[in-house]
This record gives structure tokens, sequence and C-alpha cells, in this order.
């Protein structure tokens, strides 16, 4: 009896264990099946590379895409993109697109150069920018709102570096006084990446001097020559990895002489130059009234009027011409 009483609960222990494996396994196919019927949820998030390259004068894309938590949104929406920092760079483009308008209606373009590439209802706000030149270099931002719920927006972090690359430019040479009646000259060239700077002149070979001056933009060096010793040509090369630029200057000094010598000189020069310009032009109004002098002139012989009544009233009736005048 002791021993049927324990058979029994051991059958009514493993009916239970049963009982609960198989609930447990109904469970969890349950949720496999809503996990594989139902759609992920989406969270807001951006994809845009770590930086993109061209060079100065042509175009670049700065690509962005992104997802959001809507399944689906045909409201309106603004697609925008900063430049310097997120959040609170200013804005180069803007466009917005009414409800169920695929086009986004262009409201900002800095200078006209920035033109959206692709469709923000499809989740790109890709963007293109013509006429690439130095300054346009840096971090760019991509930005979407959607109409509504405040929390409906989303801006990267991080951006897209747009790096700007170009041959060297001379944008500036010159030759200054400096101390002691001495001369200086300076030569300032912009390139990315930043150009290396060389003089060469009369006694000097090749001197570097390539300096970044404190008011220098980032991409511009100067180089200078602290004292010029001898007069001739003086010429500044620029060069990178993308080419190289040149340009002179000319130093002639006048030797033997000090500077107030030089300026009586000067002034005494042209002193004597505008003493026989005015000897030329009183000789040559002499000649004119040589050759032309002034005769008294005839007085002008009275021309014939035309008659009308009027004067022929006040005639004298003896005058002959008078008689034949008519109306």
């Amino acid at each position: 009896m002791e021993g049927s009483i324990r058979l029994l609960a051991c059958l009514v222990c493993v009916l239970r264990m049963g009982s609960f494996v198989r609930s447990k396994r109904n469970t969890t196919g349950n949720l496999l099946n809503t996990e594989v019927h139902s759609a992920p949820t989406q969270r807001w998030s951006m994809q845009v590379p770590t930086e993109v390259s061209a060079a100065a004068g042509e175009a670049a894309v700065l690509p962005c895409t992104f997802t959001h938590p809507h399944r689906h949104y045909d409201g309106p929406l603004t697609a925008i993109w900063r430049a310097g920092e997120p959040y609170a760079g200013p804005q180069v483009f803007r466009c917005a697109a009414a409800r169920d308008s695929e086009l986004c209606q262009t409201a900002l373009s800095l200078h006209g150069r920035f033109r959206l590439l692709g469709n923000p209802r499809h989740n790109d706000l890709s963007l293109r920018v013509e006429r690439l030149a130095l300054a346009d270099e840096g971090r760019y931002f991509c930005r979407v709102e959607f109409a509504g719920d405040i929390h409906d927006r989303y801006e990267s972090r991080h951006g897209i570096r747009l790096r700007v690359t170009a041959a060297p430019r001379i944008v500036n040479i010159s030759v200054l006084p400096g101390p002691a009646r001495a001369f200086r000259a300076l030569c300032t060239a912009e390139g990315e990446p930043p150009p290396a700077l060389a003089w060469s002149g009369p006694a000097l070979g090749n001197h570097s001097t390539a300096v970044r001056g404190p008011q220098d933009p980032g991409h511009q060096v100067t180089a200078e020559l602290p004292a010029l010793v001898h007069d001739g040509r003086y010429t500044c090369t620029a060069s990178n990895s993308l080419g190289r630029a040149e340009a002179s200057v000319y130093l002639f000094r006048v030797h033997g002489a000090s500077g107030a010598s030089a300026l009586t000189l000067l002034l005494g020069a042209l002193g004597l130059k505008a003493l026989l310009l005015l000897g030329v032009l009183a000789a040559c109004t002499s000649r004119r009234r040589l050759e032309h002098p002034v005769t008294q002139d005839s007085p002008p012989r009275p021309q014939a009027q035309e008659s009308n009544y009027e004067n022929l009233s006040h005639m004298s009736p003896q005058s002959p011409l008078a008689a034949t005048c008519s109306p």
C-alpha cells in the first residue's frame, strides 16, 4: 500500500513538470513569432562619413542619411545643414517640404553654392557644395526636423570634416622700409597643404624663412627677408605637393647721397623739366601769332529778310525795292 502511494506521487510530479515545460516552450514560441511578424523598433540615428576631400574650384558631396522611430511619416519637415559646430553653428542650407510633398523648397543657400542632392522623404539629406574655396574647409552637420512633437528632430553630433586642397598661390609680395635705412621683403602664399616658401636673390641663394604669422589664416604662410643688402631681383617661390608658384620684386637704391640730398636732386630735376616745358609752350604760342596775324574783320553784310505786310506798310513809298516786294 505504501509503495502504491509513492508511485502515485511520482506520477503526479512528472505530470506537473511536463506541464511546466510545455507551458514555457509555448510562451517562447509565441515571443519568437511576435518578433518575426512585427518590425523592429527604429531609433533616431544619422550615418555620415568622417571626412570628405575635394580640390578648390571643384564640387564636393557631403553624404548624410538618417533613421527615425516613425513607421511612416508624410507630414511637414525641414532639412538643415550647419557649419562649424552642431546645434549653434551658422546655417549654410535649409529647405522645407510640405505635407505629402517630396519637393524640399530651398529657403537658404549660402552664396547660392549649396544644393540638396538627397530626398528627405527617403531619409537622405546629402548636400552638394559648388565652387569650393579654401575658406569652405571645416565641419558640417546635417539636421532634420519633423513638425509637431518637439522631440521629432535630430542632428549629427560629430559631423563631416570637409577638407579642401589647393595648389600654392602667392597673395602678396612687397618691400617695406626697415630700421637704419634698410629694407625688408615679405611674401605671403596660401595653399593646402600649406606651402613651403623660399627666397632667392642677389648673393642670397635659397633662403627659406617661412613662418605662419599671427594674422595669417589657417592656409597661409609668410616668409620674410629681414635685410636686403644688394640691389636686384628677389624671387619668392611657394610649393606643395600639388604645384608651385613664384613672384618677384625689384630693389634699386640711390647710392652716394643721403635721403635729403636725393630728395633735393629729384625736386631740382622736376623743376628744370617744368621750366623747359613752359618755355616750349611760350615759343609755340608766339609762332602761332606770327603765322596767323589778327586782321580787322569787315562788317557783316546785311542779309535779306522775308517781307510781310507789316514791313511793307512801314517802308518808304519812294523806295523802288519796296515797290517790287510781294507778300
